[in-house]
């Protein structure tokens, strides 16, 4: 998810320049050239046909990071939407709105090497490879805009709720096909990790129910121990057709599962 829960990050995005380019360096470039040759290998098999088909739509180059402009190009071809660049952490406010505008905001930044295996915050990398082939699915690109509609009029205290819908689908959404189970969600697409240990009979797997992923408590720092399934992506259309709001008021009221979590450990002071 963009909004970090981070007070600060030590990445700084890159600006485009006045044609909207941005100035990537030799070793950022080949940085993202090894991130994609590794993880479009570890997703083979494993991620949804909907996501594959547009990796091929949006034409991802291996040698460099694509500019924002060849992203919308395809986006704005298949399905209304763009990206827009944005600083390393954004707050929730700005997060809806711009998904509520069909704006899916990009953290112009790659990771450095030595957080090459794991980084929290969202990168170029995360945003672009994780989340962009899916946006050129209307079914998918349907739910995120409805999802940031409903989160731009949302009062602050729902919007923990409605993150947790997010979450589970568009970060960590599993869905189940005839050819068993695959991979929609950008959280785990983008993270060799985190698609490895999907298959590993370590998490619990349940079908998706709405009014439960709204009471199912997440931390961003940790494999996850539980997924929902879909059984197509047409789901997440149905569940952008609900009156979501009134699930989320039903979820305030029988209030949220016991973690599947230990507690963070707090620092000493």
């Amino acid at each position: 998810m963009k909004v970090s829960m981070a007070k600060s990050s030590k990445y700084t995005s890159k600006q485009p320049d006045e044609n909207g380019v941005i100035a990537w360096s030799d070793e950022e470039n080949k940085i993202w050239s090894e991130l994609v040759a590794r993880q479009l290998q570890c997703i083979e098999g494993k991620a949804c046909d909907e996501y594959m088909d547009g990796l091929k739509k949006i034409n991802l180059p291996h040698d460099r990071i694509p500019q924002l402009s060849e992203l919308n190009e395809v986006l704005g071809q298949e399905t209304g939407w763009q990206v827009a660049p944005v600083p390393a952490l954004i707050d929730f406010d700005e997060f809806f709105r711009l998904l509520a505008n069909k704006q899916f905001p990009v953290a112009t930044f790659i990771r450095s090497r030595e957080e090459f295996d794991y980084l929290q915050e969202p990168d170029v990398f995360h945003e672009i490879f994780g989340h962009c082939a899916m946006l050129t699915n209307p079914a998918f690109a349907e739910f995120t805009h409805k999802y940031g509609q409903l989160g731009y009029a949302a009062e602050k205290k729902d919007r923990g709720y409605l993150a947790r819908l997010y979450w589970f689908t568009v970060e960590f959404g599993l869905m189940q096909t005839k050819d068993g189970l695959r991979i929609y969600g950008g959280g785990v697409l983008s993270s060799p990790g985190e698609t490895q240990y999907v298959y590993s009979g370590t998490p619990e797997i349940q079908p998706l129910d709405v009014s439960d992923v709204l009471r199912t408590p997440y931390r961003i720092d940790i494999m996850q121990p539980i997924y929902y399934t879909i059984n197509s992506i047409n789901d997440l259309f149905d569940i952008s057709q609900m009156d979501i709001m009134s699930l989320v008021a039903k979820a305030k009221e029988l209030g949220l599962f016991e973690p599947k979590f230990p507690p963070k450990q707090k620092l000493a002071s």
